[in-house]
């Protein structure tokens, strides 16, 4: 199954790759303006929570990493958000390579804010990132809509 993830990774990437391809069109305003129907949130800020996303389940929980997350502030653009994510994509590979052969055995994980450990499998921890960042890809394609820009087709499967 290690083998079954790391390439559905690698359609995550790809899917990744053209939203930021898309995002990297934008003006680079646009890519910081609070939005109203976001709870004024913005598209940046999105991206980063992601990618942060990556680092709370795979790093702190599954793998007992130190509580660190990307600064919002030091991310200001689309080639800095590029750089958070290809520090996930190693953070994947570390995470699917510890759960090798044993990605539908559940372990009792810790997880901060929680009152007690909760079972959880690597494909668990797995799909609910990667579901996730697919959530949020459609946000980020519907703000940018709120702004005026046409988006691209991100799906795994482009026409």
């Amino acid at each position: 199954m290690h083998a079954i993830l790391r390439d559905q990774y690698a359609l995550v990437q790809s899917a990744r790759g053209a939203l930021l391809d898309y995002c990297a069109t934008l003006a680079p305003a646009d890519f910081v303006v609070p939005l109203p129907a976001f709870n004024d949130g913005n598209i940046r800020d999105l991206l980063v929570h992601t990618a942060n996303t990556y680092r709370h389940w795979l790093g702190v929980v599954a793998r007992q990493h130190p509580r660190t997350y990307f600064d919002v502030a030091a991310v200001p653009d689309v080639a800095a958000v590029r750089a958070c994510f290809a520090l996930v994509d190693q953070l994947m590979l570390d995470f699917l390579a510890h759960a090798a052969g044993r990605e539908q055995q559940a372990e009792l994980l810790a997880v901060p804010g929680r009152p007690a450990p909760l079972p959880l499998t690597p494909l668990q921890l797995f799909t609910h990132v990667i579901t996730h960042e697919f959530h949020h890809k459609g946000q980020v394609l519907s703000m940018s809509r709120q702004l005026g820009y046409v988006p691209v087709d991100t799906d795994v499967i482009r026409t």
